[in-house]
This record gives C-alpha cells, structure tokens and sequence, in this order.
C-alpha cells in the first residue's frame, strides 16, 4: 500500500487534488407570483400583522379597504411604508393592496413595511441585496415588555409613602 504525497500551493487545489467536480454558480431563486401576477407576503411589528399584496401598476396603496393617506393620515407613516420602494428605486411602479391587524398605527406602518419588502423580493429575486442592506427585510421583534407583579407597570414600582 504506497501512499501518494501531494503538496497544495493553494486552497482552490484542494477540491481537485480530492477528485471534487467544480460547483457551478448559484441560480438565482425563481419569482414567485399567483395567477393574477401578485406576490403575498406577511409583515409583522410589535402586535401589528400585515398581509400584502402587490402587482405592477400605478402606485395606489390600499391599506384595509381605504387609500394610505386616509388610513395613515400622518405623513411620517406614509413615508415610512414607501422606503422599500425608494430603496429598490421602483417608485409607482407597484400597487399594493393589504390588511392590517392589530397593534397601533406606528406598528401597523411598519408591518406593512416588511410585507412590501418580502414581497418584493417574491417578486424580484434580484432586489434581495438592496432590500438587505436598508434592513428593510429584519423583522422588528421589540414588543411591549409584560407587566410584573408588585409593580405598576414593567419596571416602574408604585409610589413611595413615608407615612
């Protein structure tokens, strides 16, 4: 039994001095869309669940029924869902249709952000990078800490009294 010694001059030799066929590049994952050409995706913050919808088209965002600027009457908000769409440079490009559940308007807003996020990505595979490095894709997971027993809220204890 004699034992073949190979010296490597480098790490890429490695996989062929170990017989391994070369991998071949990454494909980039297929869109994912429904009959209608719609891509579904969920966004959560805080309490709020969002369940999105978009298409191509005008812009329009309906946010339960209503238009944004009705249902998010604060202009803070209304930007803050539009980010991904400024970040991947599609502005009016998508109509977005959702419904929102739970929490307050600032969660909400933001859960309608990440749905619109993860759904462009359903749609556009190769927006992914963009969307990752503007965090739009991290979903939020600070939630309202629970009340504690012989407190008056979280962490704040009840009031003092000397006498």
């Amino acid at each position: 039994m004699a034992e073949e010694t190979q010296t490597l001059s480098d790490l890429s030799e490695l996989g062929v001095a170990a017989g391994a066929v070369p991998l071949a590049e990454p494909e980039a994952p297929e869109p994912k869309r429904d009959a209608q050409g719609r891509s579904y995706a969920t966004g959560k913050r805080k309490d709020a669940v969002a369940r999105v919808w978009i298409k191509p088209g005008s812009g329009r965002v309906t946010v339960n029924g209503r238009d944004q600027a009705t249902y998010f009457a604060r202009p803070v908000l209304r930007m803050l869902i539009g980010q991904p769409f400024t970040a991947a440079n599609r502005n009016d490009q998508f109509d977005v249709v959702c419904t929102v559940k739970g929490g307050g308007l600032s969660g909400q807003a933001g859960a309608v952000r990440h749905g619109i996020s993860k759904a462009l990505i359903l749609y556009e595979p190769e927006l992914r990078p963009v969307l990752k490095k503007g965090g739009f894709l991290t979903r939020d997971s600070r939630i309202v800490e629970r009340k504690k027993y012989g407190k008056a809220k979280a962490r704040r204890s009840f009031q003092f009294s000397k006498r």
